[in-house]
């Protein structure tokens, strides 16, 4: 044995790497610089014999432990860059050393991960291939802040653990390690040591691909490489911070559809702004429908690679639809290689065994007391929108996140410290993510599916509220499912639950829904319904055109291979909400919506005005529920004009019986509701009549008053600004202490009575209830 060798190596520390207990294995193993030379050490188990290869010179090491633990002195004076070259039978390998290389992650990174606020924890956590110095590798990182120790196993060094230990990071808990030589396509789990001696097998919870065997490995992934094409889009995309864009959403599941390629032409023909994604994260199983998700970095290798889905998300971008994916934040599942006691304690999920269970599905409720949790779920969403272009993010279960009494008997769970049942760490949570969302990426539309009476969900962090974008409106679905499921003689009985909507639809930002989870697929949606075949189909398209008119956004599913009337009905829907922005330009405004006929319930029938500050924007719509037709139906309009019929759902191309009003309806000076002007139409049974409204023009003289008016406010106008630019030129010249300036008043413009068409008080949302 070479005795200065002896001298310079650290033996208990070795013996703690050769048990798998050592925690900072860079603090011995790699190469450090000796008045004899430079040490060079390795640990290999199972090999036969070691040698150092540098700069052409081959040099042999002893082997210090029978354990695999080999040495050398090399006879220079700084450190070389050097191989090692491993003899294993009649095999011989060459690799760099993994404890030559420098740790990646910086401390102020490290800093902000434990304080909450490392966004970008996805750069560097998890398995990310790059070059350093001109070797490439992988750079793994995991957070276990309680395991004894932390190796890699996988295909690169046949599975066994501890031949790569990892480097722990005293201030985290986070291990890392570049493995040089590492390769895209690696399979991969992390071998965690825990109190007790236990070795626990783990996928990596930052992984970006992973086997969908949720027991399989962990995949290393190259998520950076891709080049994107949706420049225009990510440009304009920040539009939607204003709400009052058309935002008409497709609800599916990847799992439908053959290639991307058949999703984007569907979507793009039926002309939808956004698809809605079921879970693309890789999940646990097809029972749960992609909710049971336990690879948050990863999208599911059920449908492709990362690169796959990377493209679809660009392709869409380039046909202008945005993508929204379904998001749990709120729970994970139970299984071996999962989340759950992650390094042999509670870590990701609540500390109180009690309180940590979901009351429903039996899965784990995250931590959210935690900074370091919480940093993975934000910085899980950041990556969505940053990584893979995501333009909005629905997050499940939001309920079972706000409540600590969610799903609970009294006695089963602890108030918080006011006594209440808030869940005072999931708020914060919440409020963090949604405001560095929006800041980050503006645009991004935040969905939240809570079905309590959570108040002002989606009013402003800014407000000490949650700042989600929009509600999931779970109330308005339930309420037009229970209305149209009764048969439509008694549906006047039931007329309140069609109305009361509008009570509260300016009490949060909504996204209407009539998708798979609200109704199922079409036979379902019509299984629901009374009547005949025709009949049901025909509430079907009622039902998609109320949605349509009724403020709020919009979500539906009809299958994609539905008959083809329903098709044209649906693209003539879409069509028509995108062109006519008073169907969703001011949607969050009282003034946005009108009633005509409120309380027509022995008719089952209800009308009513979408409007903008134009009124020749206005659309006025005409729904009956009753299972006969109106051959004239006499109805209530806005002002003297013409009415014409831009959408009936009966139309015969939809597969209606085609009670339609093909010609153009001038007003009638015949009191209806309550004004002055009336129109008489035809009204399909089960049906909805939509037309756009044209004021009639001005008689010449008020027009010529009107323009009298506007020249004389122009030339005000004109008087007044040059009036301050006088006072201004003034100020900027003349010190005022010195000399005073008057201000001549321009002179008053010429009162002039304008004679414009009486808006009609509105009526109160209560009135006959």
């Amino acid at each position: 044995m070479n005795e200065k060798l002896y001298g310079y190596m650290n033996w208990p520390r070795i013996e703690a790497i050769v048990y798998g207990e050592e925690t900072a294995p860079r603090d011995v193993m790699g190469p450090r610089i000796t008045p004899d030379g430079v040490l060079i050490q390795g640990f290999f188990p199972g090999a036969d014999g070691v040698s150092v290869i540098s700069e052409n010179k081959t040099y042999v090491c002893e082997k210090e432990d029978e354990a695999g633990y080999f040495a050398v002195l090399l006879p220079v004076h700084k450190v070389p860059k050097y191989k090692f070259s491993i003899k294993t039978g009649e095999i011989e390998a060459e690799s760099y050393d993994p404890y030559a290389f420098p740790c990646q992650i910086t401390e102020e990174e490290e800093k902000q991960f434990c304080a909450g606020v490392y966004y970008e924890a996805y750069k560097k956590l998890g398995a990310h291939p790059m070059e350093i110095n001109g070797v490439k590798g992988t750079l793994f990182a995991v957070w276990a802040p309680n395991a004894i120790s932390v190796n890699i196993a996988g295909d690169f060094n046949e599975w066994i653990g501890r031949a790569t230990i990892m480097h722990r990071m005293p201030m985290s808990g986070i291990f890392e390690l570049f493995v040089p030589g590492v390769e895209v396509g690696t399979h991969y789990k992390y071998e965690i040591k825990v109190k007790g001696g236990e070795v626990l097998l783990k996928a990596d919870p930052y992984g970006n691909s992973a086997d969908h065997d949720p027991e399989g490995a962990s995949v290393v992934a190259d998520v950076s490489a891709f080049q994107w094409n949706d420049g225009d889009w990510m440009k304009e995309r920040s539009r939607f911070d204003d709400r009052k864009q058309p935002v008409s959403i497709y609800e599916t599941s990847l799992e439908e559809w053959k290639t991307g390629e058949e999703l984007v032409e569907f979507l793009a023909e039926e002309d939808y702004t956004h698809v809605e994604l079921h879970p693309v994260m890789e999940y646990l199983d097809d029972i749960t429908g992609g909710y049971s998700t336990y690879g948050y970095y990863a999208p599911t290798s059920r449908f492709g690679t990362p690169k796959d889905f990377q493209k679809l998300v660009d392709e869409l971008h380039q046909a202008g639809i945005g993508v929204i994916l379904d998001w749990t934040p709120a729970q994970f599942p139970r299984y071996a290689s999962g989340l759950e006691r992650f390094d042999g304690t509670p870590l990701y999920e609540k500390q109180n065994p009690a309180e940590a269970v979901h009351p429903f599905w039996g899965t784990l409720l995250y931590n959210y007391a935690s900074p370091m949790v919480k940093d993975f779920l934000i910085a899980n969403a950041c990556f969505w929108t940053e990584v893979y272009h995501v333009d909005g993010l629905r997050m499940d279960d939001v309920d079972a996140m706000l409540y600590l009494d969610y799903g609970r008997n009294p006695g089963e769970w602890t108030p918080n410290i006011y006594g209440t049942n808030e869940n005072l760490d999931a708020l914060e949570f919440l409020k963090h993510l949604n405001s560095v969302i929006k800041q980050r990426n503006p645009g991004i539309l935040l969905i939240a599916q809570e079905d309590g009476l959570w108040p002002e969900l989606t009013d402003s962090v800014v407000n000490d509220h949650l700042g989600f974008d929009y509600k999931w409106s779970g109330g308005w679905t339930k309420e037009l499912l229970e209305y149209l499921s009764k048969d439509p003689i008694e549906r006047k009985n039931y007329h309140d639950q069609l109305t009361v909507s509008l009570l509260y639809a300016y009490c949060e930002h909504y996204i209407l829904t009539l998708g798979t989870r609200d109704v199922g697929a079409l036979k379902d949606f019509a299984e629901k319904l009374p009547g005949t075949e025709a009949q049901k189909s025909a509430q079907i398209r009622e039902a998609y055109a109320y949605m349509m008119l009724h403020p709020g956004c919009k979500m539906m599913a009809p299958d994609k291979d539905m008959p083809k009337e329903l098709e044209v009905f649906v693209k003539d829907l879409n069509n028509m909400y995108l062109a006519h922005p008073a169907l969703y330009q001011m949607d969050d405004e009282y003034d946005g919506f009108e009633w005509v006929q409120l309380m027509k319930y022995e008719e089952n029938v209800i009308a009513f005005m979408r409007k903008t500050e134009k009124p020749e924007e206005t659309i006025l719509a005409v729904c009956n529920f009753a299972a006969i037709s109106y051959e004239n139906y006499q109805v209530g309009v806005p002002f003297a004009g013409k009415y014409k019929e831009i959408l009936n759902s009966d139309d015969k191309k939809y597969g209606g019986e085609g009670v339609v009003n093909g010609r153009v309806k001038v007003a009638k000076k015949a009191e209806c509701d309550e004004r002055e002007y009336s129109i008489t139409v035809k009204l399909p049974a089960l049906g909805v009549a939509i037309f756009t409204c044209t004021p009639e023009e001005e008689p010449k003289e008020e027009k010529a008053a009107e323009g009298q008016i506007k020249k004389s406010i122009t030339k005000a106008r004109t008087v007044r600004k040059a009036a301050a630019k006088t006072k201004a030129d003034v100020k900027t010249v003349v010190k005022p202490a010195t000399k005073k300036v008057t201000k001549t008043a321009p002179k008053e413009a010429p009162k002039v009575t304008k004679t414009t068409p009486q808006k009609p008080a509105k009526k109160d949302l209560t009135e006959n209830k």
